[in-house]
């Protein structure tokens, strides 16, 4: 189930997440960066989108095309590096 990445509530997510769309717990926008899989405040312009346009307001509703929705607070990127690590683990694991 999807979190909303400012107060961690569950939601129920059907299709795409529309511009106007927001949490119904914290009233807090659904499209925008800090909710988007690609935002990552390391990369250049914040975002591992290399097409995206800059965004002045992360935490605010935007128009970004790439958008996707990240579903969990911390990123999705979280499990898939958790994956990654225990996947490498198993690759140099004495036999």
């Amino acid at each position: 189930m999807p979190l909303c990445f400012f107060c961690n509530n569950e939601l129920e997510i059907t299709g795409r997440v529309m511009r106007k769309d927001e949490c119904p717990c914290c009233h807090r926008d659904l499209h925008c960066c800090a909710q988007c899989r690609f935002h990552d405040p390391g990369c250049h312009n914040q975002c591992r989108e290399p097409k995206a346009e800059m965004v002045r307001d992360r935490e605010k509703v935007n128009l970004c095309d790439y958008f996707e929705f990240r579903g969990a607070k911390g990123g999705d990127g979280e499990d898939a590096l958790e994956k990654a690590k225990s996947r490498l683990d198993e690759l140099f694991k004495k036999k």
